[in-house]
């Protein structure tokens, strides 16, 4: 009896440490990346830049843990047909989203970001139904309402908005929603399914090629002529290993848990990032309006993630009482 309890208790131990890890480090390289890019002490306010070295670190990191130490592997079956049809825009967007989200921290507050990103499953769903892979209902009108009415309450509570922060901040969730949209086709369409390692060691490069053709042309030439700005290898690597080291605990946590606990530890980190900046950072000025608008929009995405766990629950079962011959085995994630 003792060792039963004792392996539940182990168990239990390992999924909270792993969602702490998950919420720390999400929240965390939140927090990091506006420090690296507004802080003075740094000096380093380049977005782009600094997402290409994210994207260069984590393409030399995969490749290391991959083919040299042979820590992880990588999944077997991609082709030049999937990789140009189908990894080279999950690259660009994932490259956009990256870019414009880091860009968007220059000009508005964590936590106004943070409540603008909550607008995600209405880009998804929309883009979905262009694409033929969501259905139009009722109840997905209603949920993208509630979450659309949320948003702009907190906006309308925003004392001090800017438009040019919220424009790359709304670009960046077009280019997740369409990132998502891409990785869908690529498991539903192509057969293709991808553990987040695999998906790091494919994409990463490709977002990084995607990344240095806009650096030459926009921000090379400031840093050329300001050369106020400072590089400091120690900060800007560890940031990089933060946000590789985040993309690891995601791989962990659908690991050790399920679809439904990453979603609801991310509804958590993102009041913990929305909360946390109003302690953080000067720029960051909560209002009852602000607060009242994000509850909104986070219920409305709490029955969105409900709805969809639901929907996967069962076509979960549909395809285990018929007989399937998969392409391929692992997972992938968010």
């Amino acid at each position: 009896m003792a060792d039963p309890q004792r392996k539940w208790v182990t168990d239990n131990v390992l999924t909270y440490s792993y969602l702490l890890l998950y919420i720390a480090l999400s929240s965390g390289q939140i927090f990091f990346n506006k420090w690296v890019l507004s802080s003075k002490e740094i000096n380093f306010p380049y977005p782009l830049g600094l997402t290409l070295l994210h994207m260069v670190f984590s393409s030399i990191l995969c490749f290391m843990l991959t083919k040299v130490l042979k820590i992880m592997e990588v999944e077997e079956g991609m082709t030049l047909d999937i990789y140009i049809s189908s990894v080279i825009p999950i690259g660009a967007m994932f490259a956009m989203t990256l870019w414009l989200g880091n860009t968007a921290y220059l000009y508005i507050s964590v936590s106004f970001a943070q409540m603008l990103k909550a607008i995600m499953p209405v880009a998804v769903f929309i883009l979905g139904v262009a694409a033929g892979l969501e259905m139009m209902s009722c109840r997905m009108l209603l949920i993208m309402s509630v979450i659309s009415l949320g948003v702009l309450v907190a906006s309308y509570g925003e004392i001090d908005i800017n438009w040019v922060g919220v424009v790359y901040q709304m670009g960046g969730v077009v280019g997740e929603a369409l990132r998502l949209i891409f990785m869908e086709i690529l498991v539903k369409r192509k057969g293709l399914k991808l553990n987040p390692i695999s998906v790091m060691y494919y994409v990463s490069p490709c977002s990084a090629l995607c990344l240095l053709v806009p650096w030459i042309f926009l921000e090379k030439p400031k840093m050329d002529e300001q050369r106020t700005w400072s590089f400091q290898p120690l900060i800007l690597t560890l940031n990089s290993l933060c946000t590789f080291a985040l993309n690891l605990s995601v791989f962990l946590v659908i690991q050790h848990t399920s679809a439904l606990t990453i979603r609801v530890a991310g509804v958590v980190k993102d009041w913990v990032v929305v909360l946390l900046s109003a302690l953080l950072f000067a720029d960051t000025k909560l209002t009852l309006i602000n607060l009242f608008g994000y509850a909104i929009a986070i219920a409305g995405v709490a029955a969105y993630n409900n709805h969809k766990l639901k929907k996967g629950t069962s076509q979960a079962s549909s395809d285990e009482s018929e007989p399937t011959v998969p392409l391929q085995s692992s997972n992938s994630n968010k």
